[in-house]
Protein backbone atom coordinates (compact mmCIF):
# COMPACT_ATOMS: atom_id res chain seq x y z
CA UNK A 1 0.00 0.00 0.00
CA UNK A 2 3.15 2.53 1.02
CA UNK A 3 4.51 1.79 -2.30
CA UNK A 4 1.14 2.82 -4.27
CA UNK A 5 0.99 5.86 -2.10
CA UNK A 6 4.84 7.14 -3.04
CA UNK A 7 4.08 6.00 -7.01
CA UNK A 8 1.49 8.07 -7.63
CA UNK A 9 2.49 10.83 -5.42
CA UNK A 10 5.21 10.80 -8.01
CA UNK A 11 3.42 10.35 -10.64
CA UNK A 12 1.07 13.16 -10.24
CA UNK A 13 3.89 15.40 -9.28
CA UNK A 14 5.50 14.52 -13.03
CA UNK A 15 2.26 15.01 -14.28
CA UNK A 16 1.72 18.71 -12.97
CA UNK A 17 5.23 19.09 -14.37
CA UNK A 18 4.67 18.17 -17.87
CA UNK A 19 1.18 20.18 -17.59
CA UNK A 20 3.11 23.04 -16.69
CA UNK A 21 5.62 22.32 -19.30
CA UNK A 22 2.72 22.78 -21.73
CA UNK A 23 1.23 26.18 -20.46
CA UNK A 24 4.97 27.53 -20.78
CA UNK A 25 4.89 26.76 -24.08
CA UNK A 26 1.78 28.09 -24.58
CA UNK A 27 2.61 31.45 -23.22
CA UNK A 28 5.89 31.30 -25.10
CA UNK A 29 3.83 30.85 -28.39
CA UNK A 30 1.65 33.86 -27.50
CA UNK A 31 4.64 35.99 -26.69
CA UNK A 32 6.47 35.01 -30.08
CA UNK A 33 3.65 36.13 -32.14
CA UNK A 34 3.69 39.23 -31.03
CA UNK A 35 7.22 39.21 -31.34
CA UNK A 36 6.98 38.45 -34.96
CA UNK A 37 3.91 41.01 -35.72
CA UNK A 38 5.57 43.76 -33.79
CA UNK A 39 9.22 43.32 -36.30
CA UNK A 40 6.87 42.97 -39.35
CA UNK A 41 5.12 45.83 -38.17
CA UNK A 42 8.46 48.01 -38.25
CA UNK A 43 9.50 46.53 -41.36
CA UNK A 44 7.01 47.79 -43.12
CA UNK A 45 6.34 50.93 -41.39
CA UNK A 46 7.52 54.04 -43.57
CA UNK A 47 11.49 55.10 -43.20
CA UNK A 48 12.28 57.46 -40.14
CA UNK A 49 15.41 59.12 -39.94
CA UNK A 50 17.98 56.67 -38.36
CA UNK A 51 18.59 57.24 -34.30
CA UNK A 52 21.22 60.09 -33.87
CA UNK A 53 23.93 60.40 -31.20
CA UNK A 54 21.38 61.40 -28.52
CA UNK A 55 19.18 58.79 -28.75
CA UNK A 56 21.69 56.30 -28.81
CA UNK A 57 22.10 55.49 -25.21
CA UNK A 58 18.00 54.13 -24.94
CA UNK A 59 18.53 51.64 -28.35
CA UNK A 60 17.46 48.08 -27.39
CA UNK A 61 16.08 45.14 -28.70
CA UNK A 62 12.44 47.22 -29.63
CA UNK A 63 14.59 48.53 -32.25
CA UNK A 64 15.40 45.52 -34.10
CA UNK A 65 14.39 45.88 -37.92
CA UNK A 66 13.05 49.39 -37.48
CA UNK A 67 12.90 51.01 -41.31
CA UNK A 68 15.41 53.52 -41.41
CA UNK A 69 17.23 56.39 -43.51
CA UNK A 70 20.35 57.57 -43.20
CA UNK A 71 22.23 60.36 -45.42
CA UNK A 72 26.39 60.75 -45.63
CA UNK A 73 29.46 60.09 -47.19
CA UNK A 74 31.05 56.69 -47.21
CA UNK A 75 34.40 55.73 -46.08
CA UNK A 76 35.23 53.67 -48.54
CA UNK A 77 39.32 52.75 -47.07
CA UNK A 78 37.71 51.28 -43.56
CA UNK A 79 35.23 49.18 -44.77
CA UNK A 80 35.27 45.45 -43.12
CA UNK A 81 35.04 42.46 -44.61
CA UNK A 82 32.10 40.11 -42.73
CA UNK A 83 32.06 36.08 -43.61
CA UNK A 84 28.64 35.41 -44.73
CA UNK A 85 26.49 33.26 -46.59
CA UNK A 86 23.20 33.81 -48.20
CA UNK A 87 20.98 32.42 -50.96
CA UNK A 88 23.68 33.55 -52.90
CA UNK A 89 26.08 31.63 -51.65
CA UNK A 90 29.22 32.07 -49.55
CA UNK A 91 31.01 35.37 -49.53
CA UNK A 92 31.16 38.41 -47.16
CA UNK A 93 28.77 41.23 -46.26
CA UNK A 94 30.29 44.70 -46.73
CA UNK A 95 30.40 46.62 -43.57
CA UNK A 96 31.40 50.57 -44.69
CA UNK A 97 31.33 53.47 -42.35
CA UNK A 98 28.73 56.39 -43.11
CA UNK A 99 30.05 60.10 -41.82
CA UNK A 100 26.74 62.02 -41.26
CA UNK A 101 26.94 66.18 -41.25
CA UNK A 102 27.51 65.94 -37.45
CA UNK A 103 30.69 63.88 -37.89
CA UNK A 104 28.85 60.62 -36.43
CA UNK A 105 29.10 57.41 -37.85
CA UNK A 106 26.73 54.82 -38.77
CA UNK A 107 28.41 51.25 -40.03
CA UNK A 108 26.12 50.53 -43.50
CA UNK A 109 25.91 47.21 -44.25
CA UNK A 110 26.30 47.58 -47.44
CA UNK A 111 25.33 43.75 -49.12
CA UNK A 112 27.11 40.86 -50.03
CA UNK A 113 29.46 40.00 -52.30
CA UNK A 114 31.11 36.71 -53.47
CA UNK A 115 34.58 35.71 -52.63
CA UNK A 116 36.29 36.29 -55.94
CA UNK A 117 35.34 39.89 -55.45
CA UNK A 118 36.91 40.79 -52.02
CA UNK A 119 39.05 43.24 -53.41
CA UNK A 120 37.34 46.37 -53.54
CA UNK A 121 39.36 47.01 -56.92
CA UNK A 122 37.27 44.47 -58.55
CA UNK A 123 33.84 46.10 -57.94
CA UNK A 124 35.48 49.80 -58.02
CA UNK A 125 32.12 50.80 -59.54
CA UNK A 126 30.07 50.33 -56.59
CA UNK A 127 32.23 52.61 -54.04
CA UNK A 128 29.82 55.66 -54.31
CA UNK A 129 31.68 58.46 -53.67
CA UNK A 130 29.78 62.13 -52.37
CA UNK A 131 26.64 62.23 -50.27
CA UNK A 132 24.67 59.58 -50.82
CA UNK A 133 21.27 58.17 -48.72
CA UNK A 134 20.73 54.47 -47.55
CA UNK A 135 17.32 53.44 -46.60
CA UNK A 136 17.26 49.96 -45.02
CA UNK A 137 16.95 48.34 -41.66
CA UNK A 138 18.49 49.15 -38.04
CA UNK A 139 20.26 45.71 -36.90
CA UNK A 140 21.75 45.30 -33.52
CA UNK A 141 25.27 44.87 -32.95
CA UNK A 142 26.29 41.40 -32.91
CA UNK A 143 28.87 40.79 -30.11
CA UNK A 144 32.40 38.57 -30.23
CA UNK A 145 30.90 36.38 -33.18
CA UNK A 146 29.42 33.85 -34.23
CA UNK A 147 29.13 29.83 -33.44
CA UNK A 148 32.12 28.20 -32.33
CA UNK A 149 34.01 31.05 -34.22
CA UNK A 150 35.36 34.27 -32.54
CA UNK A 151 36.28 37.47 -34.47
CA UNK A 152 40.33 38.29 -35.24
CA UNK A 153 40.49 41.39 -35.76
CA UNK A 154 44.42 40.74 -35.27
CA UNK A 155 43.87 38.71 -38.74
CA UNK A 156 41.02 40.87 -40.17
CA UNK A 157 38.87 37.73 -39.82
CA UNK A 158 35.50 38.62 -38.90
CA UNK A 159 32.50 36.43 -38.12
CA UNK A 160 29.66 38.37 -37.31
CA UNK A 161 29.27 42.30 -37.49
CA UNK A 162 30.52 42.90 -33.37
CA UNK A 163 30.02 47.53 -34.14
CA UNK A 164 32.27 47.95 -31.20
CA UNK A 165 34.94 45.83 -32.51
CA UNK A 166 35.04 46.58 -35.73
CA UNK A 167 35.16 50.43 -34.57
CA UNK A 168 38.03 49.77 -32.67
CA UNK A 169 39.94 47.91 -35.11
CA UNK A 170 39.43 50.49 -37.70
CA UNK A 171 40.22 53.31 -35.40
CA UNK A 172 36.58 54.84 -35.46
CA UNK A 173 34.97 56.92 -33.09
CA UNK A 174 31.72 58.71 -32.28
CA UNK A 175 29.59 55.64 -34.31
CA UNK A 176 26.50 54.62 -33.92
CA UNK A 177 26.02 50.98 -31.84
CA UNK A 178 24.22 49.45 -34.56
CA UNK A 179 24.36 49.17 -37.91
CA UNK A 180 22.35 49.59 -41.00
CA UNK A 181 21.47 46.57 -43.86
CA UNK A 182 20.80 48.40 -46.76
CA UNK A 183 17.17 47.57 -48.90
CA UNK A 184 17.84 45.96 -52.20
CA UNK A 185 18.00 49.44 -54.03
CA UNK A 186 20.97 48.49 -56.90
CA UNK A 187 24.10 49.33 -56.31
CA UNK A 188 26.33 50.66 -59.57
CA UNK A 189 28.04 47.77 -60.98
CA UNK A 190 26.09 45.49 -59.34
CA UNK A 191 27.80 45.12 -56.44
CA UNK A 192 27.54 44.92 -53.22
CA UNK A 193 23.95 42.98 -53.51
CA UNK A 194 21.54 44.55 -50.30
CA UNK A 195 18.15 43.55 -49.68
CA UNK A 196 19.26 40.41 -48.60
CA UNK A 197 18.26 40.36 -44.98
CA UNK A 198 17.05 37.12 -43.37
CA UNK A 199 14.20 37.72 -40.57
CA UNK A 200 13.46 34.34 -39.29
CA UNK A 201 11.76 33.75 -35.58
CA UNK A 202 11.65 29.80 -35.07
CA UNK A 203 8.11 28.92 -33.69
CA UNK A 204 8.39 25.36 -32.87
CA UNK A 205 6.16 26.41 -29.52
CA UNK A 206 2.89 24.45 -30.11
CA UNK A 207 4.39 21.54 -31.25
CA UNK A 208 6.45 21.85 -27.64
CA UNK A 209 3.38 22.73 -26.36
CA UNK A 210 1.52 19.85 -27.78
CA UNK A 211 4.63 17.00 -26.90
CA UNK A 212 4.32 17.77 -22.88
CA UNK A 213 0.26 17.70 -22.98
CA UNK A 214 0.24 14.34 -24.93
CA UNK A 215 3.11 13.00 -22.22
CA UNK A 216 0.76 14.63 -19.69
CA UNK A 217 -2.41 12.45 -21.34
CA UNK A 218 -0.53 9.35 -21.18
CA UNK A 219 0.68 9.54 -17.64
CA UNK A 220 -2.45 9.83 -16.83
CA UNK A 221 -3.88 7.42 -18.89
CA UNK A 222 -1.47 4.87 -17.40
CA UNK A 223 -2.53 5.81 -13.92
CA UNK A 224 -6.08 5.29 -14.43
CA UNK A 225 -5.27 1.97 -16.06
CA UNK A 226 -2.73 0.88 -12.99
CA UNK A 227 -5.20 1.93 -10.72
CA UNK A 228 -8.19 0.04 -12.30
CA UNK A 229 -5.73 -2.95 -12.68
CA UNK A 230 -4.53 -2.84 -9.13
CA UNK A 231 -8.44 -2.86 -7.73
CA UNK A 232 -9.87 -5.60 -9.93
CA UNK A 233 -6.87 -7.35 -8.57
CA UNK A 234 -7.80 -6.82 -5.60
CA UNK A 235 -11.72 -8.25 -5.84
CA UNK A 236 -10.06 -11.19 -7.26
CA UNK A 237 -8.07 -11.90 -4.28
CA UNK A 238 -10.78 -11.38 -2.34
CA UNK A 239 -13.00 -13.52 -3.72
CA UNK A 240 -10.29 -16.12 -3.80
CA UNK A 241 -10.43 -15.88 0.09
CA UNK A 242 -13.69 -15.66 0.85
CA UNK A 243 -14.15 -18.96 -1.88
CA UNK A 244 -11.46 -20.95 0.21
CA UNK A 245 -12.69 -19.74 3.63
Amino acid sequence: MGRRIVFGAAAAFVFVVLVGLGTWQVQRRAWKLDLIARVDARVHAPAVPAPGPAAWPQIGPDDAYRHVTVSGTFLHDRETLVQAVTERGGGFWVLTPLRRSDGSLVLINRGFVPGDRRDPATRAAGQVAGETAVTGLLRLTEPKGAFLRSNDPKDDRWYSRDVAMIAAARRLSDVAPYFVDADATPNPGGLPVGGLTVIAFPNSHLVYALTWYGMALMLAGAMVYLLRSGRRNNRVSKGRESFGG
